[in-house]
């Protein structure tokens, strides 16, 4: 069997780097990072769309999609220091999700059993769950956190008569045993959902929610120090889920449930190199993109972005390791310049 390619519009990969063959173990024997598109929406609630999301995360962006992007802040770059492939879209009929999500744990496990990360671009949040169980297959269940950015829970129960959706996949994931829920991080929810039963539900498998609320308090770098010391107690890896409706409307508004309030961009991208940089990531997905409701594609461009912070992240965690550096965000502009006006009698 060939590669699937892209299930709608032209056979592309992310940004020029090379194909492989998920049929074909050589292919990504060696690499490091492999792409995979879920272009599935069937377990949307309200607006769809985000079947579209892959083919736009991996072509948005201004400059030549030649696989290579150096990394202005962490001097990496995630698509050559890495060996990156694009194995293309899993294929996933939306109309029947019993067939879709088993398809693409299957790949997931594929990739994860080669020794790679799975980086997948969704899709609706629906894909979460065979992504997150497809790398604990590997790892063991219950041997990896999550840290999940949304504005939503995606714990309910039974929605629309089906137990799977875009908002039930964590539940599943915890229910199941792939995932515990006392190693479930959730960052940026707000809004008006879930219902208080829902609440108890995940209070009593112990998952801890840090809301916009706290975050707008306490401050998003000091949530996240406290969720990595969580995420990393007794566990080997953390799989980073990232719906893109954690950010505020205002900054992508090409998505299914939009919800005023959330973060910014920055926010988004300054945590996610966070992580990347700081914890064992095993696992990434990037999900909620629905372009048909972007504007200016400015959110298909930061889709592409996170997945660009992922990889320049990871690739500096692992220069780091090698070479017994540990880098100082705080540094990069200033480590490579001239001395200013005053300092050379220093």
């Amino acid at each position: 069997m060939t590669r699937y390619g892209q299930q709608f519009g032209p056979d592309f990969t992310f940004l020029g780097v090379p194909m492989c063959d998920l049929d074909d173990p050589a292919s990504y024997a060696d690499a490091d990072v492999v792409i995979i598109g879920a272009p599935f929406d069937g377990g949307t609630s309200g607006r769809s769309g985000a079947r579209f999301g892959p083919m736009a995360i991996r072509m948005r962006d201004y400059l030549p999609h030649d696989g290579s992007r150096p990394s202005l802040a962490l001097r990496t770059d995630g698509l050559v220091d890495l060996k990156v492939v694009d194995a293309g879209d899993v294929e996933m009929y939306s109309g029947d999700i019993n067939v879709a999500l088993p398809a693409l744990e299957v790949a997931v496990e594929k990739v994860t059993r080669a020794g790679a990360i799975p980086v997948v671009l969704g899709g609706d949040h629906s894909v979460t769950l065979p992504d997150a169980t497809g790398v604990a297959n590997v790892f063991g269940h219950g041997r990896i956190s999550m840290i999940h950015f949304d504005a939503h829970a995606d714990t309910g129960d039974i929605e629309f008569g089906s137990l799977y959706g875009h908002g039930q996949p964590m539940r599943r994931l915890i229910e199941s045993g792939a995932l515990r829920g006392d190693r479930f991080l959730q960052m940026g929810l707000r809004g008006y959902w879930p219902p208080p039963e829902t609440l108890d539900w995940m209070a009593g498998k112990q998952m801890r929610s840090y809301e916009m609320t706290e975050i707008g308090h306490r401050g998003l770098s000091v949530c996240l120090t406290e969720a990595f010391g969580i995420a990393m107690d007794d566990c080997d890896g953390v799989f980073l889920s990232v719906d893109i409706d954690v950010c505020d409307p205002g900054h992508a508004p090409g998505t299914g449930t939009p919800e005023p309030g959330g973060l910014t961009a920055r926010e988004l991208l300054d945590a996610v190199r966070r992580i990347c940089l700081e914890l064992p990531v095993v696992g990434v997905d990037v999900v909620e993109v629905s372009p048909p409701y972007d504007h200016a594609e400015i959110t298909a461009a930061l889709g592409n972005r996170v997945v660009l912070e992922s990889l320049s992240a990871i690739a500096r965690r692992r220069r780091d390791a090698l070479e017994g550096t540990s880098w100082d965000p705080s540094l990069p502009l200033l480590a490579d310049r001239g001395p200013l006006p005053g300092e050379e009698m220093g």
